[in-house]
Order: C-alpha cells, then structure tokens, then sequence
C-alpha cells in the first residue's frame, strides 16, 4: 500500500532529488522547454509550478523564496522579468507534458515538458466565436415597418373567413 507517499522520489536520496528538480527547472525557465523522462517531468511540473505562481507578484520575499528553491540568480531574476509577465493572466497550468516515445537505449518513455505560453503552434489567435443563445428573443428591427404589414395580413385573414361564413 502507498498510503502517505506523494511525492515520487525517482530513485534518488533527498538532496540528490532536490538540486536535480533545481537543476532541471533553471534549464526549463532559460530554454522554455526540455526533453526528460516521464517520471521527472511529472514531478517538475509539480516543483515548478508554485514558483511560477509566486514570480506573478514581484516582492523581495517572493524572490527570496524562488531563490532559496532554484538557487540559480539568473534564473530567477529571469523567471520574474520575462516569463510573470508573460503568464499574468492565466490561473494555473503553466507547464505542458509531451510524451514522445521511447528512448532508444534503455526503453525509458521519454516526454517534453514545456512552458504553456511559450509555444507558438499552440497558441495561435483564433478569432473569437460569435456568442449565440438557444433562447428565442425579440428579433431588433431596424423599422417599424414590418410589424403593421404583419396586422394587416391578420386582418385580411379575419375579413376573408367573416366573407366566407356571410356567403
């Protein structure tokens, strides 16, 4: 049973697993987007996502706290100049996981992890959809027009069956 174990430890010691996730993140946050296992993607994804969330809001103890996780000054100070600012708006999810297949030597499946926002073939501009309820509401006309003939037409009607029923 795995009861209590969350985190996956890819076959590492703590310290081992930790400047690793470091490693890998600075390299993720400088090229935007690195090919790894699938395993260590996964777990990057959940190493680099809080420190994305916290970059939105550039305070000194924000960075602080990025800083003491990745270690590397450049990357942080690159993580809160180009890619906050770039991620402002978007409530989460800010990693992509790509499966590509398996690696030739020893089989293992292998996937690209990239930053959302940074991907220009799946980020193209759709135009937006034009908003359409099922409801059935008034129709806006532009003259008032319309709306006479339509009596009209009743009334014809109505004279043609008083006709009828005279004859």
């Amino acid at each position: 049973m795995r009861h209590g174990k969350k985190i996956n430890h890819l076959g590492r010691k703590t310290a081992h697993r930790k400047s690793m996730l470091a490693n890998m993140a600075c390299s993720l946050i400088e090229h935007k987007r690195i090919n790894t296992t699938v395993a260590k993607a996964k777990a990057l994804r959940v190493f680099v996502e809080p420190l994305v969330t916290k970059s939105k809001e550039d305070t000194t103890h924000n960075r602080r706290l990025v800083f003491s996780k990745l270690r590397d000054k450049d990357s942080v100070s690159e993580l809160f100049r180009e890619v906050a600012p770039k991620v402002g708006d978007r409530p989460g999810g800010y990693t992509r996981v790509i499966k590509l297949g398996n690696r030739l030597g020893d089989n293992a499946d292998m996937a690209m992890i990239e930053l959302v926002d940074y991907n220009e073939t799946y980020n193209l501009e759709k135009p937006e959809k034009k908003k359409s309820t099922r409801r059935a509401g008034k129709k806006k006309s532009t003259t008032d027009a319309p709306a006479p003939q339509a009596e009209t037409k009743s009334e014809e009607t109505s004279e043609n069956k008083e006709d009828k029923k005279e004859e």
